[in-house]
C-alpha cells in the first residue's frame, strides 16, 4: 500500500469516527431536549449550551442564564464560575470531538470561532449554532448583548442590560475624553524573539485605546504586525500597553525597556508600562466601561499598573 493510500485511509477512518460520534451525539441530544426543534440560531429552548468567546460567556451570565451552559472555551475566564465548566479549547482552535463530548444541544459562538472544519463537523451533527458579531466599539458591545439575548429567548433581559451598559459606556468615554492629556499608546502583543508584535487599527487594542481617550501610536496598518526598530523609534509612544499574561505576552518592564528600539521612546524614559487582564481589557463585553475608566486613569498615572 502506498503512503498516500495509507494517509487517505487514515483520514477516512477519522472522518468515520467523527460522523459516528456526531450520530451518537444527535441521538443523545434529542433525548435530552426532546422539545427542541427550532431552526439554526434560535436557542431559546436549549439547556445544554457551549459558549465560545469570553465576552459571549460574560453576557450569558449577565443575563442570568449561566445555568444553561455546559462548557466554554479557554478565553471564557470570567465570571469565576465559568472556569468550573469544561474547557472546549481555544476559540480559534476548537476540537469538535471535545465539544460533542459534553452533549450540547446548542452552541453560542463569537464571530471568528473556528477552525471552519470543526464548525462543519458540529453543524453536520445537527447542533443549532448561533454566531455573535464582533466589533470593537461601544455599539458593537450592545449588538452582542442584543444578539445573545435574542438567541437565548431573553430579549427583555437583554434590553435592560443593553440600556445599562450603553449608559455606563457613554459616561466612561465622556470622562476619558474630558481628560487634558491624550497619551500616545503602543499596544505590544508579544516580544517573542526580541521582535515587537504591535497592534494597528481595526483591533480590540485600537478600540479600547480610543475609547479611553488616548491615541494609538500605530495607525499605518490594520491588524497586528511585527515592527522594525526604525518604525518603533518613529512612533514615539508615551506608554506601552500589554496584557497581564505569561510567556511572550508577559515581558517585564526591565526586559521591555532594554529593547534597543523601545529604549529610545518616551515610554522608556519615564518607564510607562500598563498591564491589564486580557479579557477585561480586550473582551468588549459588559465590563468594558469599567475597563475604559481603569485604562484612562492608568495611562495618565506614572508608573501605574492597572489590574
Amino acid at each position: 500500500m502506498s503512503a498516500a493510500e495509507t494517509r487517505r485511509k487514515g483520514g477516512n477512518r477519522k472522518a468515520v469516527a467523527l460522523i459516528a460520534a456526531a450520530a451518537a451525539h444527535v441521538s443523545l441530544a434529542l433525548s435530552l431536549s426532546a422539545a427542541w426543534a427550532g431552526p439554526g440560531d434560535d436557542l431559546s429552548q436549549a439547556r445544554r449550551i457551549v459558549a465560545i468567546g469570553g465576552s459571549v460567556t460574560e453576557i450569558v451570565y449577565a443575563l442570568k442564564a449561566g445555568d444553561r451552559l455546559v462548557a466554554r472555551d479557554s478565553t471564557s475566564t470570567y465570571p469565576p464560575e465559568a472556569q468550573a465548566l469544561p474547557d472546549a479549547g481555544y476559540i480559534r482552535a476548537l476540537n469538535a470531538e471535545g465539544v460533542l463530548a459534553v452533549t450540547p444541544d446548542a452552541i453560542l459562538a463569537l464571530e471568528g470561532s473556528g477552525p471552519p472544519e470543526a464548525l462543519d463537523v458540529l453543524k453536520q451533527a445537527g447542533i443549532p449554532l448561533a454566531m455573535v458579531p464582533e466589533s470593537f466599539t461601544a455599539e458593537g458591545i450592545l449588538a452582542k448583548i442584543d444578539r445573545v439575548g435574542a438567541a437565548l429567548g431573553l430579549s427583555d433581559a437583554a434590553a435592560g442590560l443593553s440600556a445599562a451598559v450603553r449608559s455606563d459606556l457613554a459616561a466612561a468615554m465622556a470622562e476619558a475624553a474630558a481628560r487634558e492629556t491624550k497619551p500616545r499608546v503602543l499596544f505590544v502583543l508579544s516580544l517573542a524573539g526580541g521582535r515587537v508584535l504591535a497592534s494597528g487599527t481595526d483591533t480590540a487594542a485600537d478600540g479600547i485605546i480610543r475609547m479611553a481617550g488616548a491615541i494609538n501610536a500605530v495607525e499605518a496598518f490594520s491588524g497586528y504586525k511585527q515592527l522594525t526598530d526604525e518604525a518603533i523609534a518613529g512612533l514615539k509612544p508615551d506608554v506601552i500597553l500589554m496584557m497581564d499574561r505569561g510567556g511572550d505576552h508577559g515581558a517585564g518592564a526591565d526586559e521591555l525597556f532594554a529593547h534597543p528600539a523601545l529604549a529610545l521612546t518616551p515610554a522608556a524614559a519615564s518607564r510607562r508600562l500598563v498591564r491589564m487582564d486580557g479579557l477585561y481589557l480586550l473582551g468588549f463585553g459588559p465590563r468594558t466601561a469599567a475597563a475604559v475608566r481603569d485604562l484612562a486613569v492608568a495611562l495618565r498615572q506614572p508608573g501605574s499598573t492597572a489590574q
